[in-house]
Order: C-alpha cells, then structure tokens, then sequence
C-alpha cells in the first residue's frame, strides 16, 4: 500500500495546530477522536520520525488542558442543564454520578474521567458547576491532560517502532489497541463506582 499520504500528513504545517483543536473540540463533542488521533500521530512518529514526539505530547497536553478549563468554566458560569446537550441521557447519568463525589475526591475522579469521554465532560462541568476552586482544579487537570497525552503517545509510538517497516498497519493496530485499553479502563472506573456505591448504601 502506498502510504506516501502518510509522510504528507506528517510533514504537514497545519497538523499540530489541527490536533490542538480537535482535542479542545472534544472537550465537548465526545463524537471527535482526539485519543484515536494522538494514538495515530504517535505510531506515524514511531515509525517514520515525523511528526516530532515531544511536540505532539505538548500540543496534545495543551488541548486536553485547555479544553478541559473552558468545559470548567461552562460549569461555573452556566449549571448544569442550560442547554440541550447538557441534558443527553449519557451526558446527565454521567453528571448525577459525579455531582456527589466531586467535591470530596476531585484527584480521583478528574484523573479517571479523562480517559472516558462522557465522563471527562460531566466531572469537569460538575467540577465548575459545584463551587470547586480553580486553584484546586486546574493543577489537577494539567496533570491529568499531561499524563493523558504521554499515555497515548506511548501506545502509538510503541507500535509504530515496532512495525516501522509498515506504518500503516502501525498506525491501524495502535489505534485498535487504544481503543481497547479505553474500553477496559472505561468498564474498571464503572466497576469501582458501582463497588463504592454499593458499600455506601449498605452503611
């Protein structure tokens, strides 16, 4: 196969400044892929040298970060239930879950709701909505955005290193890989929420 698009992409001036804006995106739109994205970018870097790895975990940090501020600041400013998305039953279920423990385990729930996409936007609009410090919330949500960034960037570029002879199905096991390891941390965070649940309803 022909992956001369791949070296394109790579190469290409607009990339970073594009990626930033996805995952800024995805802040709110848990349909844009920034981790599949990240992922891929990284087993191109893996595989070919472009584009440039501490680049990429820096523009994908970045818009984790800022992404995740400005849901922040929605929060704060609007509620909870302003507008119609706000009101979609993954995005609602995902709210009422993290209403009660925000304020109370705010590292926990910040950092695992990053790697799941309808959580990651109830935490951080519950986050601004319920009266949790900036101070307190954004150093949090740097970390988590950073090691979100290097986590994904360490999935792509692995495979990307390993099949460097074929960067495409690099990119493509990366990227199924991913999605995989998402799933099972997505299916652990519900598991130790349902566990902490039932504990505190059995008291």
């Amino acid at each position: 196969m022909d992956d001369s698009w791949l070296a394109a992409l790579a190469l290409s001036p607009w990339l970073l400044l594009g990626l930033f804006l996805l995952v800024v995106g995805d802040a709110f739109l848990v349909v844009l892929p920034s981790e599949t994205v990240v992922v891929a970018l990284a087993a191109l870097a893996g595989a070919t040298g472009s584009p440039p790895l501490v680049p990429l975990v820096v523009v994908a940090a970045a818009g984790a970060i800022v992404g995740d501020a400005l849901c922040f600041a929605i929060g704060r400013r609007a509620g909870l239930d302003r507008w119609r998305w706000q009101r979609m039953r993954p995005v609602r279920a995902a709210i009422d879950r993290a209403r009660q423990a925000v304020l109370t385990r705010p590292a926990v729930l910040i950092f695992t709701a990053r790697y799941v996409p309808f959580a990651r936007i109830a935490v951080n609009l519950t986050a601004g909505a319920s009266g949790l410090s900036p101070r307190r919330f954004l150093p949090l949500s740097a970390a988590a955005g950073v090691a979100w960034a290097l986590y994904n960037t360490v999935v792509g570029a692995f495979f990307g290193s390993v099949l460097a002879d074929l960067p495409v199905l690099a990119v493509a096991i990366s990227v199924v890989v991913a999605i995989a390891l998402g799933l099972a941390i997505d299916a652990l965070v519900a598991r130790a929420i349902r566990r902490r649940e039932e504990r505190e309803s059995g008291r």
